[in-house]
């Protein structure tokens, strides 16, 4: 009778546990599976530990230099940059050559006096010296000729204080300009012409408009043959003379000889 109760409970205990053990089991593999990813494992290593791990790694010596490469083909160039700031100027040249004088006034240094008596032609020959300058001491009226007999200059001596005219010697291009002051008060005018062999060249007015002077002016650029005589001439009215002021005066020079 007792083998047969042990027969029956033995069997009932060991299948209990078995059953407890399959539950105690279950239950270590559910938390096994919950808590592996937290619970380090024999032989394993998290992803810090292997970041740190990775860090503590010493570096690798440097490698040795290799060869220096060849150079590069040249770049294209630039844009054009902008102009720069204007430099200092510079020394000053020499001197030219001297002219030969053709073309320019004539030249003094010639042989004669001051007052301009001789023969008209300097003394290297490069140009001719023909000058006057002259005033009125004497008043005119009416229609004759102005004889400014106030000689200043009078190189050449190709002007006749005698006869107030200008004869000219040497062809060529000459200036002559001329200023007379008209001796008014009584309401007349004066006319001044410069002529040349009669022949009137250039002409001046002066008015009397409730005064008592005036002027009237001209000037003219002529060419002139041998024998040509140039001088000024009154058409009416009255020219003050002046004593030594030099009120009235006439002048002339040639500019380039033929």
């Amino acid at each position: 009778m007792l083998l047969l109760a042990l027969a029956v409970v033995v069997p009932l205990l060991l299948l209990r546990t078995s059953e407890s053990s399959a539950h105690y089991y279950e239950m270590m593999g559910t938390c096994r599976m919950v808590c592996d990813p937290y619970s380090p494992k024999p032989g394993g290593a998290t992803a810090m530990e292997v970041a740190q791990n990775a860090n503590d790694v010493a570096t690798h010596p440097p490698t040795a230099q290799g060869r220096r490469g060849e150079p590069g083909r040249p770049g294209k160039p630039g844009p054009r940059g902008p102009p720069g700031e204007p430099g200092p100027p510079g020394p000053r040249g020499p001197p030219g050559e001297r002219g030969d004088n053709k073309l320019g006034f004539p030249a003094l240094g010639a042989a004669g006096n001051d007052n301009g008596e001789g023969e008209g032609v300097n003394a290297t020959g490069s140009g001719y010296r023909i000058a006057f300058y002259v005033g009125l001491k004497n008043p005119h009226e009416g229609y004759e000729v102005l004889k400014f007999d106030d000689v200043i200059t009078n190189l050449g001596n190709h002007y006749d204080a005698s006869t107030g005219k200008f004869t000219c010697q040497v062809s060529g291009i000459y200036f002559f300009t001329y200023h007379v002051l008209m001796r008014g008060g009584d309401g007349t005018s004066m006319w001044a012409d410069l002529c040349k062999n009669g022949q009137v060249r250039a002409s001046a007015i002066a008015q009397d408009a409730d005064q008592n002077y005036d002027y009237a002016s001209n000037s003219a650029v002529l060419h002139l043959d041998s024998g040509d005589e140039i001088y000024v001439k009154l058409d009416g009215g009255k020219a003050h003379g002046g004593n030594n002021n030099k009120y009235s005066t006439f002048s002339g020079f040639i500019l380039y000889p033929d």
